[in-house]
């Protein structure tokens, strides 16, 4: 099943993980060991989450680090969806695959 208009995970992690707990972008990019202008592109939905920076927060968040690339993917696919036109594009059929 598509999830309809996934989150992006700054949004995520701003509304589960931030807000909740009075904690400040600036304090969470101290805790992962980034700069806070790093993180503050990817809670502004400005930047996705990378591999490494899914394995920082995976240690200090507590999910997987494939649940945040997972969710950056979703997020990234959905969003190439509402605009990518792709009436032009035809299915290849191959005779060995």
């Amino acid at each position: 099943m598509t999830m309809f208009n996934p989150p992006h995970p700054g949004a995520f992690i701003q509304e589960v993980y931030l807000e909740p707990n009075g904690m400040s972008g600036r304090e969470l990019a101290l805790k992962l060991g980034v700069a806070a202008s790093t993180l503050s592109r990817v809670l502004n939905e400005a930047s996705g989450v990378s591999p490494e920076m899914a394995l920082r927060l995976s240690k200090a968040l507590g999910r997987s680090a494939e649940s945040w690339l997972t969710m950056q993917d979703n997020y990234d696919l959905w969003q190439a969806k509402q605009t990518l036109d792709l009436a032009n594009v035809t299915k290849i059929e191959f005779k060995y695959a």
